[in-house]
């Protein structure tokens, strides 16, 4: 999922066509998934920096969405290229180097998962929210659709789509597309979840529990 890498005449106007077009190189999931993963370093600096707590908080609940999304995009990417290479890759456009193919698709899904699971709080609010599987459901479904309608808005001006498979599938093919995404985005994230349980001994079910036995206490007006 990468967007256009310029290497010599042949390839000058493809390049060209992908830079004026509607959308831009914002057309393409890799680079929204970067700039996100972006922004949410940059407020975690920020954060180290200034010591605000705010931009913490906003630098956690970007990596919320930023990490399950990095690591659907490396599987996706890297599962579509094992099958054929035209599906993500115009074929009158050269292959990426290694390394820009690598630090694209593969660098922040990991470093996005090591920051998640290693230095980072299990929500950014404590205590954990009991409801996080259907916040991330729902949050994983609407970018999921929402990047659908993107690309569909982008094809109605520029005549063609980001990537090769999604001019290959028929409307409700790519509508069964989006939807497997986002189940992968909202699986990825249980998992990340549950390996930051394992890793740190923290957010297991008890704890969790313990925080709705406390909330039902608090709403009938009266402590243990």
């Amino acid at each position: 999922m990468i967007s256009c890498i310029q290497q010599g005449s042949a390839t000058a106007g493809m390049v060209l066509c992908k830079n004026q077009s509607f959308g831009w190189h914002l057309q393409f999931l890799t680079i929204i998934g970067i700039t996100i993963c972006t922004a949410c370093f940059a407020f975690g600096l920020i954060a180290d920096i200034t010591n605000s707590q705010t931009c913490f908080v906003l630098k956690n609940y970007l990596a919320l969405v930023a990490a399950p999304i990095e690591i659907v995009i490396s599987l996706l990417y890297w599962g579509l290229r094992a099958i054929d290479d035209a599906l993500v890759v115009p074929p009158d456009l050269p292959m990426p180097p290694v390394l820009y193919d690598l630090g694209f698709h593969l660098v922040p899904a990991v470093v996005l998962t090591l920051d998640v699971v290693l230095l980072s709080p299990p929500w950014p609010t404590a205590p954990a929210n009991p409801q996080a599987p259907v916040i991330m459901l729902v949050a994983s479904t609407v970018i999921a659709f929402a990047y659908w309608w993107w690309i569909e808005l982008c094809y109605a001006y520029n005549g063609f789509y980001p990537y090769p498979i999604f001019g290959m599938l028929t409307t409700y093919q790519r509508i069964g597309l989006f939807a497997l995404s986002g189940a992968s985005m909202w699986v990825v994230g249980g998992a990340l979840r549950a390996l930051y349980a394992w890793v740190n001994g923290y957010e297991t079910l008890e704890a969790v529990e313990k925080v709705k036995r406390n909330q039902r206490i608090a709403q009938g007006g009266k402590w243990e």
